[in-house]
């Protein structure tokens, strides 16, 4: 205990008060030994980092709770699953660093209930590249967080079936999951083309009445 605190940067006391609120994991014991590894030091450097970005510790312990309960990196990415996403691992520093106080146990849980985060060890792993930045780009624009999570689980419902639609449409036809592969490109760009259009009309119905 004595040597993670040092490494740490924090006394024995504060480590002891941060087992005993559940912020970390119990070390391994072997008789009267507990041993500490690498994911505890990464652990109080992160708990250390957010209390210097404002979070509470009350705060922290909810994230740490959701964190640990979160779906690790197979359940979220699938095994052998085809994709065209890039997932980007971070750590509970640098995901602060994206949404700064919108990082909030709320966000964070609705986040890895939408599928968008998964866990990986001690890191944090986001589906997409493109999907992470797209929602920071929104909540730098002032949109809260939890207002682009909720619009992103309606987006959710209405692609499920457009996918259902397009599978159908290949599949019916007796072509093979690879068809489907190999003509996925076409039904994205129907529904871009669909998107683009329906962007046109908005805007258009906006400046009528502006």
């Amino acid at each position: 205990m004595e040597e993670l605190a040092a490494k740490a940067g924090i006394t024995v006391r504060t480590l002891r008060f941060y087992r005993e609120r559940k912020l970390i994991h119990p070390p391994r014991r072997e008789g009267r030994i507990a041993w500490y590894d690498e994911t505890h030091l990464a652990r109080l450097r992160t708990i250390s980092a957010l209390l210097e970005r404002g979070h509470t510790l009350n705060g922290i312990a909810e994230l740490a709770e959701a964190f640990d309960h979160g779906r690790n990196v197979g359940e979220l990415l699938g095994v052998g699953a085809p994709t065209e996403e890039t997932p980007v691992r971070l750590t509970p520093e640098a995901l602060a660093d994206y949404f700064g106080d919108q990082a909030t146990p709320e966000n964070f849980a609705a986040s890895l209930e939408l599928g968008y985060l998964g866990t990986d060890g001690s890191e944090i792993v986001h589906i997409s590249r493109r999907l992470l930045d797209v929602t920071a780009a929104l909540v730098r624009e002032g949109i809260p967080l939890a207002d682009v999570l909720a619009a992103g689980r309606r987006v959710r419902e209405h692609t499920d079936a457009l996918a259902e639609l397009f599978t159908g449409l290949v599949i019916s036809g007796g072509r093979t999951p690879d068809d489907l592969q190999r003509l996925r490109p076409l039904a994205k760009s129907v529904v871009e083309a669909e998107l683009s259009m329906a962007m046109d009309r908005r805007l258009r119905q906006a400046d009528q009445r502006s």
